[in-house]
């Protein structure tokens, strides 16, 4: 017997078990909304009246378990009646499941994320599949809400605080076999025995996993407190508590309310109505819905593109080829000469050994990518990436080259940083084939990269480029060829105002100082010194028209200090860390100075239609160039006069 309720279908085996399986109509993921937790209650209370033997939750999407609640739900609450009905929903029917008298068992394959995690949280197994796709967390923080259904009180009781508290307030996620180890889950296998596995761990009905000692004794009033505390502490340290107060609030509710998120008063700090109620919650809130519109780029072509060559085995080029590696795609990397290529192998190695973790995967990672001097994965390549020094002679001269060797359905991408394609697309006979992907450093992690249309670029192309780069789990963005593109136009003038300051005598820590308690993740001269000020300079002089580029700035390039990776730029570099002195109490009017020149520009390039529209703007300049997301955007910041005080 198989009963529908619309998102959920429950039937029974010959066990005795149950089956309730997820699966949203006409979604492409599995949400928790308000109609879907009140389907599953409908679920739990048909169970009540006759009970399994014990119960297996699963999901009926190939991609994932489930995503979380339905964002948009939060985003449309404007009163604190409304969010802590929502809030009180969910708890409830959580609650509900935990105390089930039958074992249940949740399924997990794919993404278990926020409200996901919470429900699995909820049931007394966790059975999860030992696959990449597989990722565990409670990412509600970086919405500026948080985990209210469940999860600050069940995931301390199952892994401890200190380990609890770091996937909470910092929204990471974990992999199966993290999981496992953990304590998360109490099992973890691959796909091809994962139901028998659940169906085992229900007949068996083993007792449920306990916290050992001395974990325990973090769940106790005094060690609750310490370890509250000394999280305090570390937070403190990256997000200040008037422009990020969930992690706060997140502390609040473990010390004292054992996790339960209706336990504070109406208006508490840590109430979720207070916390929705505030402008980074909105902010934030609206920051994902951006991210969701780049990952709808190129969503339809992401399986086009799966051998890639990248000409270039600089920081950027072998960067981007390790991070193709890494993400599954064969890559043939090409420079000059084999001595080029070491540099690249070897920081790939790392990459895969810090990011994967598992000897079988680090060997399969390190497989696909495959040094080419001769440049014979030229021929066989979906995706051609030139990604060598910023000349456009030189870059000239790959392309001629490349169109001869290359598949004539193949595309061409270059990753310059500033040159408009046009110039660089001359030289090709087909030079529709040309498009821009333009990555940011560190590849690893900045999410952002430039989709860019030439004059010419042939719009299938550039479908296929936006899907290559959803497929390497990053973020497109469509731009208009123009010098500086978007987020090098944006950054540009922050940077060279910051950098003037300094050549008036403001010192380079003060300068950071005031950019980073605006909300910025790094100040912006610490950020030139990362990026490579020879960089900043030749863009610095393509994009400051009439004005001269920063003294200080052209003097360190003459020397030879380019940053960090000359060890030395406007700060001294050791260890991958800027050596700065104590910062000075910035001028009342400093932050508006770095700021201002960079809402100017976004306005300038949304005037021009560099990108379609306000909100890209404002991604752009969110993932591209770390413009505190807590604000929402240049634009969205400069249009809302309330937040610009804070």
């Amino acid at each position: 017997m198989t009963v529908d309720r619309s998102s959920w279908a429950l039937s029974r085996d010959g066990d005795g078990l149950a089956w309730l399986t997820f699966d949203r109509p006409d979604a492409a993921a599995n949400t928790l909304s308000a109609a879907t937790v009140d389907e599953f209650v409908a679920m739990l209370d048909l169970l009540e009246r006759d009970a399994p033997r014990g119960l297996v939750i699963r999901s009926g999407k190939s991609n994932g378990f489930i995503a979380g609640a339905d964002v948009g739900e939060f985003g449309a609450i404007h009163d604190a009646a409304a969010a802590r009905a929502l809030v009180e929903r969910g708890w409830r029917a959580f609650e509900r499941l935990a105390g089930v008298r039958y074992p249940a068992v949740a399924l997990v394959r794919g993404f278990c994320l926020g409200g996901g995690l919470e429900l699995a949280l909820a049931c007394r197994y966790r059975v999860v599949v030992d696959e990449p796709a597989t990722r565990l967390g409670l990412p509600e923080v970086m919405l500026g809400i948080v985990p209210g259904w469940g999860g600050i009180k069940r995931l301390p009781a199952l892994v401890g605080a200190p380990a609890a508290l770091d996937l909470l307030l910092t929204g990471r996620t974990i992999d199966a076999r993290r999981a496992r180890k953990l304590g998360l889950a109490d099992e973890c296998v691959p796909p091809r025995i994962m139901a028998n596995t659940a169906r085992g761990v229900l007949l068996a009905a083993s007792a449920p996993r306990r916290l050992g000692f001395p974990l325990s004794l973090t769940l106790t009033t005094p060690g609750r407190r310490f370890v509250a505390d000394r999280a305090a502490k570390a937070v403190e340290k990256r997000a200040s508590r008037a422009h990020y107060p969930a992690p706060y609030a997140i502390l609040e509710l473990f010390r004292r309310y054992d996790g339960n998120a209706l336990a504070p008063p109406v208006g508490n700090p840590a109430a979720i109505d207070a916390l929705l109620a505030t402008p980074t919650a909105r902010n934030l809130i609206r920051v994902f819905g951006l991210q969701e519109r780049l990952k709808s780029f190129g969503k339809a072509d992401a399986a086009a593109v799966t051998r890639v060559h990248v000409i270039g085995a600089g920081a950027m080029g072998g960067d981007i080829a390790a991070w193709c590696a890494l993400r599954g795609m064969t890559v043939t990397l090409q420079d000059q000469d084999a001595v080029r290529l070491t540099p690249a192998f070897a920081r790939a190695a790392t990459l895969f050994k810090s990011r994967l973790r598992d000897n079988r995967r680090i060997r399969d990672a390190s497989d696909r990518l495959i040094p080419d001097v001769a440049g014979d994965g030229i021929a066989h390549a979906d995706l051609v990436i030139e990604a060598i020094f910023e000349n456009v002679d030189a870059k000239r001269a790959v392309f001629a080259e490349v169109e001869k060797r290359a598949r004539a359905d193949a595309v061409l991408a270059t990753n310059t940083s500033s040159i408009p394609l046009e110039d660089i697309a001359s030289v090709l006979a087909a030079p529709q084939r040309l498009v821009g992907v333009h990555f940011f450093n560190p590849v690893a992690r900045m999410m952002l990269v430039e989709i860019v249309a030439g004059r010419e670029s042939d719009p299938a192309a550039l479908a296929r480029a936006a899907g290559f780069v959803r497929a390497i789990d990053r973020l497109p963005l469509p731009v208009k060829s123009a010098p500086g593109f978007l987020v090098n136009r944006v950054l540009a003038p922050y940077l060279m105002t910051a950098m003037r300051c300094v050549d008036e005598g403001i010192a380079a820590e003060t300068v950071d100082r005031a950019a980073v308690a605006f909300g910025m993740p790094v100040g912006p001269i610490e950020l030139a010194d990362a990026v490579g000020l020879d960089i900043c300079l030749a863009v610095g002089r393509m994009l400051a028209k009439d004005a001269a580029v920063p003294r200080t700035l052209a003097e360190r390039v003459d020397a030879g200090r380019l940053g960090k990776k000359s060890g030395q730029g406007y700060y001294l570099w050791k260890d991958g860390k800027a050596q700065k002195g104590v910062a000075g109490v910035p001028d009342a009017g400093l932050t508006s100075r770095l700021i201002d020149p960079m809402v100017a520009e976004a306005r300038a390039a949304l005037a021009e239609g560099i990108v379609a529209d306000a909100d890209l703007v404002d991604a752009g300049a969110i993932f591209g160039t770390g413009f505190a997301p807590f604000r929402g955007g240049p634009l969205h910041y400069a249009a809302n006069e309330d937040e610009r005080a804070d």
